[in-house]
């Protein structure tokens, strides 16, 4: 299964890692294809620089011992082609995670939760790991 992660996922697992975070890294490594969109990586390099600056080093070696599958975010998106989110700046990631074909999109933005999508389906970090352990 191909699983897109969302920049608030890896904010979490990357700089406030707990058992939750643990599990869902060890589930997510396990039978699944992690996905991550060029423009995931930006905002996460623009948060880490703005909130985390101490913690480039940690971004880096992070990304360097993930195995994910880099995808590219359209450079024109056009909204009115895509389901309606609340927040403009998350549509580039919904337009990526349509685009892709992804399976899943986990994210803790409850504007992409509000969404009435089949595909990809939306879920949060716990709900990836219960759905996992059917």
């Amino acid at each position: 299964m191909r699983v897109m992660l969302d920049t608030n996922i890896l904010v979490s697992m990357i700089f406030f890692p707990s058992a939750v975070t643990r599990e869902f890294a060890r589930v997510l490594s396990e039978d699944h294809r992690i996905v991550i969109c060029d423009y995931v990586i930006e905002e996460l390099r623009l948060v880490t620089e703005r909130k985390f600056p101490h913690k480039t080093a940690d971004l880096n070696q992070f990304f360097v011992e993930l195995p994910f599958e880099m995808v590219y975010t359209p450079g024109k998106i056009n909204p009115s082609e895509l389901p309606q989110i609340r927040d403009a700046k998350d549509s580039p990631i919904l337009a990526t995670a349509i685009m892709e074909n992804v399976d899943v999109l986990v994210t803790g933005d409850k504007d992409f939760h509000a969404l009435e999508m089949e595909t990809p389906t939306i879920m949060t970090m716990a709900q990836f790991v219960e759905s996992s352990q059917k």
